[in-house]
């Protein structure tokens, strides 16, 4: 019983080494332009929420900038929900970085 242990365990070792083997295999020219794709779409996805934030933030300080300048047809509710709204967008960003340096210090602490 010992020996048939010993030989699915041999097995078991053996395929283990061939997967390693194939995992150390240079990658194939669909592996690196999917890679590519995923890094360029993680890099834009984040910059267009950047973008968002910014964009956020500058039209709630227009608006408030022309309420209080007096323009007409703007509404203090209006100005107050959309500074809330930026103000939001931005702790949310904030909390989304701090996530970001947490996992780094974490992964960066690792033995290797």
């Amino acid at each position: 019983m010992a020996m048939v242990q010993m030989s699915g365990i041999e097995q078991l070792l053996s395929s283990m080494r061939e997967l390693a083997r194939a995992a150390g295999a240079a990658p194939t020219a669909e592996m690196r332009a999917a890679g590519a794709a995923r890094e360029s779409g993680f890099a834009q996805e984040l910059q267009r929420s950047l973008a968002r934030v910014s964009s956020m933030q500058e039209s709630a300080n227009q608006q408030a900038q022309a309420y209080e300048a007096g323009q007409p047809g703007i509404a203090l509710n209006d100005v107050m929900l959309d500074m809330q709204k930026a103000g939001i967008a931005f702790q949310m960003t904030v909390q989304v970085r701090n996530r970001f340096v947490a996992a780094y210090q974490e992964i960066s602490s690792m033995p290797v």
